[in-house]
């Protein structure tokens, strides 16, 4: 059993800056981790993921934004979000898994830009 806990959203002004934190509890550590985020009305996104030895990879609106890490002895993976937009308005969730197939599921923390 693995359980995902998110923090660090809140609302900040466009231009802003947030980081994220996922806190993996129980199982070992061999999943890699990512993030997804969810805006009204639209269908779940694939934000970022560091594999299982430290390969990181963005969507194309996020690169050179944001920034995905992982501490392994934490257990924990961040997202660090840069220079924020009001499309970047959405509920973030952390997700990890073996070979990266997603297994497991935080609840999400709303981070909200807006002036």
């Amino acid at each position: 059993q693995v359980e995902l806990v998110e923090s660090g959203g809140g609302t900040v002004q466009p231009g802003g800056s947030l980081r994220l934190s996922c806190v993996a509890s129980g199982s070992t550590w061999r999943y890699c981790m990512g993030w997804f985020r969810q805006a009204p009305g639209k269908e779940r996104e694939w934000v970022a993921r560091i594999d299982t030895i430290g390969l990181t990879y963005y969507e194309d609106s996020v690169e050179g934004r944001f920034t995905i890490s992982k501490d392994n002895s934490k257990k924990t993976s961040y997202l660090q979000m840069s220079s924020l937009k009001h499309e970047d308005t959405a509920t973030y969730y952390c997700a990890a898994g073996v070979g990266c197939a997603w297994d497991y599921w935080g609840q999400g923390t709303q981070v909200v830009v807006s002036s």
